[in-house]
């Protein structure tokens, strides 16, 4: 097996290789930084510890312990792999260790993380020799189990769906939890973002909520991964005071850090080969070498493409299970089966999207490579995180697509490297999602008169669910009366509760279930005749009953795959602010947003070229969010023609370079022209958030739009392209003239 640092050797004297690799920065190895253990750690743990060789704590989990000992609620940040979570173990252990009836909930992401922790914790707790009680509760637990763990489950491991819908709505039956309620882990927070951290930020102040009723007051313990403002999240979302531990004392390998540039194809106009083909070669290169390789792509479609290329290496061998995809949508047990073969190095090369980011163990890894930039530096460190967890030399490979931002990213390594990681953002107070929690909380306890909700003054929020015939108001209090069960029907995680079922009808006598996918990306990736692509398999959807949410597909052979466009549309709501800059009317205020699917393409394998197209029917979705809109008068001087291709090219550049101002993924904001605005027919950039009710992002962007624009001007007058191109406006194809005539109109926008 070729070494991590011996493959450098060869690829920097490759005629072909050196060419495209535009930078490597080293990132030197670092020792440990520990402390003995604290003198009041019960001393049956204490051997627990030695016996799984540690015997001393890293400086963070030492400073973790102390101050949860001393009942300061705290947030952990240091890199991924660096002992997390001792930081909660032992303040749990050592409490239950002093009072048995001590309880503990851990709060993770998903189901998935929760199982793997469960695990380590297990070892742990059966090294103690302590009769501790320790249990996952989720969808899957069995119903008689469920009472046991009621009963007597010392430490609790959930995911907020399940504290959302299970527990909080039930508490009269978790009695003996709530009341002896001392710790609340919230492991993974930077997860906790957008329109999902939002809807958390509500369920841990139900849980504060009902945790008063019943006489405790459990200190919170928060872990991320490297975030700006860890803190201040930790803060929001638990509503409550938090230390902030940040004294990292774990140790780390040398890591390279390789930044890559497919060859450019089209030298004309700037076209660079495809990412995902160049990702495939040198993931085949890697494989060969028997280095053992985590891909990361940013979407379903990439990730099982990639599986599809690279599975051609094994095709010849019977049930070879060494290349794997990893995504959302598989079934649990395939996804434990592959974590699995990822730790025993059964598994060689496994191609995911971001769901393996989290803390899952997956055991050492010598290579990462991301396919185009992550959408945020954060993501970034996670996933070149994955690399070298044991400490060993690795390698994380960073290939640029030729979109204008990743271009951006390996012309400026700094961006990923220098900085630090984006402000992690939620927003309590949207108003659709504070009155849906409102709605559960006076479900599971009447408000009394005087009683704030959190930091929310109750009454008049009250006095609109009075209006909706939802709670019923008393002399001193208001008590829900509607027969609903409101948790039922709110989805943390998105604005539709429903998912699409996918159902494999190949052989018609044996059905079975082989994914599910939300109803958004169902309208792109499942409608009737598009290619479903899974481990490698192709499948095409036969029928699409949206009523009933389910996909019948049959496997296929073909040669190609499906691509789909969305057609966009807007209406104001409201006009809540406005401003001027420059020659340009700034306004903000609430949207509604229709996204339409309305045809797809058939894209064939390997040379990526379209072969095919089709309409798709199916009825549009429906988004109630915030937005600002940029109005201006169309340029006199402007070209007729090509000045609605220019308002397209540089809607792309804008929404391009919006992460580098709001510290946020591209797929949390959308930038969309209209030639003839809905408003006053003038020309109008609208940036909205992606979310229900919006996170505050595009509001955000109402003062620093200039800037943006500035930016943009200088990306693409940067950019080697003579006539545009995909790393500066999106270009597939040549238009005389039309990169000038992006860089003119947005010049207007920024003149005085």
């Amino acid at each position: 097996m070729t070494s991590v640092s011996a493959l450098l050797d060869e690829w920097v004297i490759d005629p072909r290789k050196k060419q495209q690799i535009q930078s490597i920065h080293v990132i030197e190895p670092r020792e440990s930084q520990t402390v003995p253990f604290p003198e009041d750690l019960n001393e049956t743990i204490k051997a627990a510890l030695t016996s799984r060789g540690i015997t001393e704590l890293y400086t963070h989990q030492a400073s973790s312990y102390l101050h949860a000992r001393n009942g300061n609620s705290i947030t952990t940040i240091t890199p991924t792999a660096s002992g997390k979570s001792l930081c909660y173990h032992l303040p749990v252990l050592q409490s239950i260790a002093e009072d048995p009836k001590s309880r503990a909930i851990y709060l993770f992401p998903t189901k998935a993380l929760a199982q793997d922790q469960k695990s380590d914790l297990n070892h742990l707790i059966e090294a103690t020799g302590m009769p501790i009680g320790s249990y996952t509760y989720d969808g899957d637990t069995e119903p008689g189990i469920r009472r046991k763990v009621r009963t007597n489950g010392n430490i609790i491991l959930t995911n907020p769906d399940m504290l959302h819908s299970g527990i909080l709505p039930h508490h009269t039956k978790w009695v003996a939890m709530f009341e002896n309620l001392k710790y609340i882990i919230v492991d993974e927070m930077h997860t906790y973002k957008g329109v999902f951290g939002t809807h958390v930020a509500h369920v841990l102040r139900r849980l504060r909520r009902i945790c008063q009723f019943y006489g405790s007051n459990p200190v919170f313990i928060c872990t991320s991964a490297t975030i700006r403002n860890p803190k201040e999240l930790a803060e929001k979302l638990t509503n409550t005071t938090h230390t902030l531990i940040d004294n990292n004392g774990a140790p780390s390998g040398t890591k390279y850090f390789l930044f890559y540039n497919p060859p450019v194809i089209h030298p004309t106009y700037n076209v660079r080969r495809s990412a995902v083909l160049e990702v495939r070669d040198l993931a085949e290169e890697l494989y060969k070498k028997g280095l053992q390789t985590i891909i990361f792509g940013k979407s379903r479609v990439r990730v099982e493409m990639l599986v599809t290329y690279l599975k051609a290496l094994v095709s010849k061998k019977l049930n070879d299970k060494s290349i794997r995809g990893y995504r959302g949508g598989y079934l649990p047990s395939e996804r434990r089966e592959i974590e699995k073969g990822l730790r025993n190095g059964e598994i060689r090369t496994v191609v995911s999207t971001n769901a393996l980011e989290l803390g899952v163990d997956i055991g050492q890894l010598q290579v990462c490579i991301m396919t185009g930039y992550p959408g945020n530096v954060a993501s970034a460190w996670q996933q070149a995180g994955r690399a070298g967890r044991r400490q060993g030399e690795s390698l994380v490979i960073y290939v640029a697509q030729s979109t204008a931002l990743d271009q951006y990213v390996v012309d400026h390594p700094d961006y990923l490297l220098g900085q630090s990681p984006e402000e992690v953002r939620i927003f309590p107070e949207n108003m659709l999602i504070l009155m849906d929690h409102m709605k559960c909380a006076a479900f599971e306890l009447p408000f009394s008169k005087d009683e704030h909700y959190a930091e929310f003054y109750s009454e008049p929020l009250l006095d609109f669910l009075k209006e909706e015939n939802v709670v019923l108001q008393t002399a001193n209090k208001w008590h829900w009366m509607a027969e609903s069960f409101p948790a039922s029907n709110i989805s943390l995680r998105s604005a539709s509760q429903d998912n699409v079922i996918i159902v494999d009808q190949t052989t018609p006598t044996e059905t079975r279930v082989i994914g599910e996918m939300d109803l958004f990306s169902a309208m792109t990736l499942l409608h009737e005749e598009a290619i479903y692509l899974h481990q490698g398999a192709q499948f095409q959807v036969e029928v699409l009953d949206w009523d009933e949410k389910k996909a019948y597909v049959t496997e296929v052979d073909v040669d190609y795959f499906t691509d789909a466009n969305i057609a966009v549309e807007m209406k104001v709501i409201s006009n809540d602010r406005s401003k001027q800059s420059g020659r340009v009317e700034l306004q903000f205020g609430d949207i509604i947003v229709l996204a339409h699917p309305t045809l797809f393409k058939k894209i064939k394998f390997d040379t990526h070229d379209n072969i095919g197209s089709g309409p798709i029917n199916l009825p549009p979705l429906e988004l109630h969010t915030s937005a600002v809109w940029a109005t201006f008068e169309k340029p006199q001087q402007a070209n007729t023609h090509l000045f609605a291709d220019a308002m397209v090219g540089a809607a792309y550049a804008l929404h391009s370079f919006i992460p580098l101002f709001l510290d946020c993924d591209h797929k949390d904001v959308h930038v969309v022209p209209q030639i003839k605005s809905v408003l006053d027919e003038k020309p109008t950039f609208f940036i909205y958030d992606s979310y229900p009710g919006g996170i505050g992002l595009a509001e955000r962007m109402m003062d620093r739009f200039e800037e943006l624009v500035e930016e943009s001007i200088e990306q693409i007058s940067v950019c080697p392209c003579l006539d545009g191109c995909p790393a500066c406006i999106g270009a597939q194809e040549a238009n005389i003239g039309l990169k000038q005539e992006v860089i003119a109109l947005l010049n207007e926008l920024v003149r005085a």
